[in-house]
């Protein structure tokens, strides 16, 4: 009898699907606790935008039918929205269905990709699928060492540039930007992922949509789980040039996106003020929670994105456990080799005092039972 496994590409012998750790369920059994509130995964927490559950409903009148028709109005939105030509819009199932079609569109077994450290898992996963070989950057500091990334991309396909970057919030100016663009190698190109990019002011972003339309070795990917909270519904877009798009709707289902989830987020994009109104509120609790953080003598990285990475020190296994009894569940740093970090996804204001006020408790707890290791 033939060995199922043994009909599966040998590239993929190397690829561990992705694992989202235990369920909440789960881990309030594990510690006794009950309504855990998950700041573990940067979800949105400030709740719908205005018209988007309407606009929900509205469209489960349609779900009969195929979403061809919303795909050319999604377009054209994403397109006033983006300041691109609507052409250039790829839509898809989150970014994570783009990061494994850009995968599919330009790699081929044995190709390499340049990766910074540490940074968003799925780069990984997508280019050992197809074959490639991996070339990994550690950052400097908190930042993308650029000009490593630029050496180590000599000979490369494809190199990923997560901005703000995932899990340390730092983001590029686009002086850099624009002069790692230049400097790029012949035959590389560079995936910019953009997941946190909308809590960025315009003029603070590089203007990477003019790149793309100018048919520059870059392609952009964005995502509605952010900023637009629309995580459970699945979407995102990719901004490539037009003679790309084919490509990607080649190796992409036909209509993967649907009718619910274009519904949702053309009703954020048709709702800007609301958009930069939520943006200003995230923007504001992440930075008074950094600062309620530095008052009781945990530093953090200046973030750019929903999220604050911190560093309690000592073992940040500790701290996760410690929180996870006070009811809030954070990202461990060690699971990005940022021993003695946490990464906190930020809420509304009032629930970020509460986190503050437990992570204080944490740290007193460990510093009396003499276990706090310089945190």
């Amino acid at each position: 009898m033939t060995e199922l496994r043994a009909l599966v590409r040998g590239a993929l012998s190397a690829v561990a699907p992705y694992d989202p750790g235990p369920s909440v369920m789960e881990l309030e059994a594990r510690f006794g606790v009950s309504g855990l509130v998950k700041l573990n995964w940067n979800e949105d927490l400030f709740g719908l935008l205005p018209g988007v559950g309407e606009a929900v409903v509205g469209e489960l009148a349609h779900v009969s039918r195929y979403p061809e028709q919303a795909y050319n109005s999604f377009r054209a939105l994403v397109g006033k929205w983006a300041g691109a030509d609507p052409a250039m819009v790829v839509p898809a199932h989150g970014i994570q269905a783009l990061v494994l079609a850009a995968a599919l569109v330009f790699l081929e077994p044995g190709d390499k990709v340049v990766l910074p450290a540490p940074t968003y898992g799925l780069y990984r996963q997508a280019a050992v699928a197809a074959g490639a070989e991996v070339i990994t950057v550690p950052t400097r500091g908190y930042r993308l060492d650029l000009g490593a990334m630029i050496q180590a991309a000599h000979g490369a396909k494809l190199v990923f540039v997560c901005d703000p970057n995932n899990p340390t919030g730092d983001a590029l100016v686009p002086a850099e930007w624009q002069q790692f663009l230049s400097e790029l190698p012949e035959g590389c190109l560079a995936v910019a992922d953009e997941a946190y990019a909308d809590y960025l002011t315009r003029d603070q972003r590089p203007d990477r949509v003019a790149d793309v339309a100018a048919g520059r070795p870059v392609i952009v990917l964005r995502t509605f789980s952010k900023l637009f909270g629309l995580a459970g519904l699945r979407l995102g877009y990719g901004l490539v040039h037009p003679s790309l798009v084919p490509c990607f709707d080649a190796v992409q289902e036909p209509f993967n996106v649907n009718r619910a989830a274009l519904a949702a987020g053309r009703a954020c994009l048709a709702a800007p003020d609301a958009v930069e109104a939520r943006r200003l509120e995230v923007v504001a609790a992440r930075d008074r929670f950094a600062r309620a953080l530095a008052g009781i003598g945990i530093p953090s990285w200046p973030s750019q994105a929903n999220f604050v990475l911190a560093e309690p020190g000592g073992d940040d296994l500790w701290w996760y456990e410690g929180l996870a009894r006070r009811g809030f569940l954070v990202r461990a740093g060690s699971e990005f080799g940022l021993r003695g970090h946490l990464r906190v996804t930020v809420g509304p204001s009032e629930l970020m005092n509460r986190v503050a006020g437990a992570m204080k408790a944490v740290r007193d707890g460990l510093v009396a039972a003499g276990a706090a290791g310089g945190g």
